[in-house]
């Protein structure tokens, strides 16, 4: 079966990443690190910005926006697995096979995706609020303003149709 992803150069996309049979690996600590020196090694090669992440012990959503002109955010993502199978010996396979992308189409659609990024942890039952969650972009988002502290503390009105994980 061969997929068929949208690509627009420069574009924003909301992509969800989940473990192979979606064993809770990336609940530990040392996994979480690895993925975070996978990240720093490919944007060091092929930049990319992360407007914003959430890393669960099954899965991850994260929003990025690709630099003018480029659209090969498979690259990305395969170097990001490779990087993180070639290091962790504990756990094969680590990644279900592909990834869910979604193109952000407007400042809706993006704050939307944000809010589902940051409130996911709640969602899934991890913790109370966002500001909980250790492994996310929030305290970030907060920081610049995006978000008050407290936010996510009443449950945000939030589409069904986000996420796949």
């Amino acid at each position: 079966m061969r997929y068929r992803r949208n690509r627009e150069p420069g574009g924003c996309y909301f992509f969800t990443v989940v473990t192979a049979g979606r064993r809770p690996w990336l609940g530990r600590a040392s996994h979480v690190e690895c993925l975070r020196a996978a990240f720093r090694s490919v944007r060091a090669r092929h930049t990319f910005r992360i407007e914003a992440m959430v890393v669960l012990p099954d899965h991850l959503h994260t929003l990025w926006t690709l630099p003018a002109g480029d659209m090969d955010y498979s690259r990305r993502w395969r170097l990001i697995k490779t990087y993180m199978s070639r290091r962790i010996e504990d756990v094969k396979p680590l990644w279900q096979p592909r990834f869910w992308e979604h193109t952000i189409r407007d400042a809706d659609d993006f704050a939307r995706h944000m809010d589902y990024i940051h409130y996911n942890p709640v969602r899934h039952g991890l913790v109370a609020a966002p500001s909980q969650w250790p492994h996310s972009s929030f305290a970030r988002c907060v920081r610049t303003g995006r978000y008050a502290a407290d936010w996510g503390q009443t449950p945000p009105d939030l589409p069904s149709d986000i996420g796949r994980g």
